[in-house]
């Protein structure tokens, strides 16, 4: 550790005990003079006790004082004017004791507010405190040097050490193990295989291993949130708090009684005695503790806040507004199915298109690449590569031209026929072709998270009652991505300055919440009330005008920050109504003098306790979801693996399809069938049957009941009845050729079987998979 590294490690303790200090010091030297003046009361020198509880009377009256004048000057009006009141109350008619029960009363409040401030920032400032600075480069020599991060460029290969945090997004070159927990909440560990992409600001837990950047470090993911944090740490205004907004009410209410206790009365002490009950510490205390519990738990959860204004504002959202692209769906494309030419190989399309882009830069080839090393295939180092921008790439793969990219002249008719299924689906197409034709097109979608239905509801449970999806995609991809997840309305085609109208038009009617991932949703995010940035996927521009930032790449965690901010703000509020309405009560008590100034101080003091004990259950409750436990969590992650050869088996059993439906008197006909069954009972049959077995029965308790997947399993009845139908049309064939008359029954169950699995594979990966704090989106 060089020395500036060590004076910063030494410094913090000192920074904390003085941050300690600030906070809590008034309160306790307060409370220290308060209980010296009980202890000279009662030693019988009651002149002095008298002069020491005036004076902490005095030091807890002038910064109150100060505090209420510049609200005054700024014209804000909070409930501190009763405190100040109740202060010079208590001096004038010389009951020292009951003003020193109420400084410390007040000092107690503005402790815990200060704390609460503190406390909602506290995780922002671990993870500037955790920032790299620099970075290990690999030389050409084979050398590592030590560069300052803003030296990192893209492409460059770096190593990250044991313990090390990651500078700047990138792709890990060998296995590595990472603790992810500071950025995405989740606990375990989270080991990443060669050719994964990683974000900055995670923790190496294993061995050294390389990295080559993807990203500069100021346009990595952790940069966005250090951002996020250094303004959330700069702001010097205080916490908006639920007790100023009752002020407008309780205050002159409080002046009221007061008066007219006086004038009735006559007696002045009658007025103090009701402001002393009325001091507002039920408010001053019950809303800092909810609140920065609020903030708390939501900063575990994987959400940062900004602060509790913000979090007061999500508790009480009702229309939320969603970005598409990488809010609802993974936010990169992934390679959905490779269509090849007749009498093509789908794998050596993938191999070819896949060598030739690992050079490439371009997020479609990330995902060609990533999709060809999932399945498992060599690619070869590619030549003579070149790329032009809008057209594709072009290399040499083992001395074979390869093209990828948009495909020139004229296609052919099989060609014609992938650009039309690729429109239907909302899907892109990459050509892959050498020097002579077309050898096939990979198709490419930006899936639907697994969790964004499940989400949906979760959001309508906690009270969001308006949903809204914008988007800049084509109105047919955006309609099917609003039918899926269930959202109320879609605007599709949706500019940035579209996505801005929309936000304020929404927000004119309720409390608004904006989530998005892009720089383009920055205009929309800062329009909102809340905006929520998803700030996982790098997306710095937007988290940096973002009032709450998604730390893990998953959207169910704001369907957490919902839930236990209306929680918090519900428990602040009910405590704050049952603090005053006692107070309320202690006031009438007061005014018709059966209730002295000291009485009612050591009375409130008992209203305070009460209100404590209620605020500190926003620690706990308010969640609806249940995470699930460990071993079960291990059975989601087995059979989500595992429905990645399930799809495989569905990209032959579609081509099967197409191959009877085209051409049943092909001599390659039957075999292709025999084939596809073979897998589809040695393979698929047996998935089903385990998740049967084991899965579902494990699933009872997290989902509530067996019944929640008794249409799961009547679906695995219908997948065997259906393979068993084509193996009965197989069994008929001893000859090796089809009859044209039971074509039509073959198809009807292949066709049938492609769409039930399809939807059964669906279902399980938002229903059930979906429960499994890992992101599965790579799997599917």
């Amino acid at each position: 550790m060089d020395a500036e590294s060590r004076e910063c490690v030494s410094e913090r303790p000192v920074r904390r005990r003085r941050v300690q200090w600030r906070e809590w010091g008034p309160l306790t030297l307060l409370t220290a003079a308060g209980l010296a003046g009980a202890g000279l009361w009662l030693a019988g020198l009651r002149g002095a006790a008298q002069l020491v509880w005036a004076a902490v009377t005095v030091v807890a009256l002038l910064p109150a004082t100060w505090a209420t004048l510049r609200q005054l000057w700024r014209r804000q009006f909070g409930v501190d004017v009763i405190a100040v009141l109740a202060l010079v109350g208590t001096l004038l008619v010389r009951e020292y004791l009951a003003g020193a029960v109420i400084a410390v009363m007040v000092a107690t409040g503005r402790a815990l507010e200060e704390y609460a401030e503190r406390r909602a920032s506290r995780d922002l400032r671990a993870l500037l405190e955790r920032a790299p600075r620099q970075a290990r480069r690999r030389t050409p020599d084979g050398g590592i040097r030590v560069v300052p991060l803003d030296r990192v460029a893209v492409g460059d290969r770096l190593v990250v050490g044991p313990g090390d945090v990651v500078p700047v997004d990138g792709t890990v070159e060998e296995p590595a193990t990472l603790d992810e927990s500071v950025v995405t909440g989740e606990s375990q560990l989270v080991s990443r295989a060669a050719g994964e992409q990683v974000a900055s600001g995670v923790v190496n837990a294993g061995a050294g291993f390389g990295l080559r950047a993807g990203r500069s470090a100021a346009e990595s993911t952790y940069a966005g949130i250090v951002r996020l944090a250094e303004e959330a740490t700069a702001r010097k205004a205080p916490m908006v708090r639920l007790a100023d907004r009752y002020a407008a009410a309780f205050v002159p209410f409080t002046l009221l009684v007061a008066g007219v206790a006086w004038v009735l009365s006559g007696q002045f002490l009658r007025a103090v005695a009701v402001l002393v009950v009325a001091t507002p510490c039920p408010l001053l205390l019950a809303t800092p503790i909810a609140i920065v519990s609020g903030l708390s738990r939501v900063a575990r959860r994987g959400v940062l806040v900004r602060d509790g204004g913000s979090l007061e504002l999500l508790g009480r959202a009702r229309t939320l507004l969603m970005d598409k692209t990488g809010t609802l769906t993974a936010g990169r494309p992934r390679a959905a199915e490779t269509v090849v030419a007749p009498g093509g190989d789908r794998d050596e399309v993938l191999r070819l298109a896949a060598s030739v882009e690992q050079l490439s830069p371009h997020v479609l080839a990330a995902a060609l690449v990533r999709q060809a090393r999932a399945q498992g295939l060599r690619l070869a180092e590619p030549a003579e590569v070149t790329e032009e921008p809008g057209r594709g790439v072009t290399g040499r793969v083992d001395g074979r031209l390869v093209r990828v990219g948009q495909l020139a002249g004229e296609p052919p008719d099989w060609a014609h026929r992938v650009r039309e299924r690729a429109e239907l689906a909302g899907r892109s197409t990459v050509w892959v072709s050498d020097d002579q034709a077309p050898l096939g097109a990979i198709l490419l979608e930006d899936p639907v998270r697994p969790d964004a239905r499940r989400t949906v509801r979760r959001l309508r449970q906690a009270g969001l009652n308006r949903l809204v999806m914008v988007t800049g995609d084509r109105p047919r991809t955006a309609g099917q991505v609003a039918r899926i997840v269930g959202v109320d309305d879609v605007i599709a085609q949706c500019s940035p300055q579209a996505k801005v109208a929309r936000v304020r038009e929404e927000s004119g009617r309720a409390v608004t919440v904006m989530v998005g991932d892009g720089v383009n949703d920055a205009p929309a995010l800062a329009e909102a009330h809340v905006g929520v940035a998803m700030g996982a996927t790098g997306a710095t521009a937007s988290a940096d005008v973002a009032d709450a930032v998604l730390t893990v790449d998953r959207l169910d965690r704001l369907a957490d920050a919902v839930e236990i901010a209306r929680y918090a703000r519900r428990i602040a509020v009910q405590s704050a109504t049952v603090g005053m309405g006692l107070a309320v009560v202690a006031m009438v008590a007061a005014a018709a003098g059966k209730l002295p100034p000291v009485a009612g101080a050591f009375l409130q003091e008992g209203i305070d306790v009460l209100v404590i004990v209620n605020a500190l259950r926003a620690l706990r409750g308010g969640l609806r979801h249940r995470d699930v436990p460990p071993e079960i969590q291990e059975l989601l992650d087995r059979y989500a693996d595992e429905h990645g050869g399930v799809r495989d088996v569905l990209t032959r059993l579609r081509d099967t399809a197409d191959l009877v439906a085209t051409r049943p008197d092909a001599p390659e006909c039957v075999p292709a069938l025999g084939e596809v069954h073979r897998r589809l009972v040695d393979e698929v049959l047996p998935h089903e049957a385990a998740e049967e077995r084991n899965l579902y029965p494990a699933l009872a308790g997290p989902l509530g009941s067996d019944e929640v997947t008794s249409t799961m399993s009547r679906a695995h009845v219908e997948i065997g009845r259906l393979v068993d139908r084509i193996g009965g049309h197989l069994a008929q064939r001893a000859d090796g050729r089809l009859r044209r008359d039971e074509v039509p029954d073959l198809l009807a169950a292949l066709y049938g079987l492609d769409a039930v699995l399809r939807l059964h594979l669906a279902q399980e990966e938002e229903d059930y998979f979906s429960l499994n704090p890992a992101d599965d989106t790579d799997r599917r």
